[in-house]
């Protein structure tokens, strides 16, 4: 019932992607580290709220 292409095709890379930003972007940067920081915790973020939509997303509605 989940869906593979939400899943692994946007929530894993935006997780991953964010996650070096934040570590490894953020921590060589001088001016902009904490924007940088920032930006790359909220992709991750969004990369776990897709990771999650897509594990419960249906394309039939759950009737009860």
């Amino acid at each position: 019932m989940a869906s593979k292409a939400i899943t692994i095709g946007v929530g894993i890379p935006m997780i991953i992607v964010g996650a070096l930003m934040a570590w490894l972007w953020g921590s060589i940067e001088g001016v902009y580290q904490n924007q940088i920081e920032l930006i790359g915790s909220t992709i991750g973020i969004l990369g776990v709220v897709f990771f999650i939509s897509g594990l419960f997303y249906t394309k039939e509605p759950v009737m009860h």
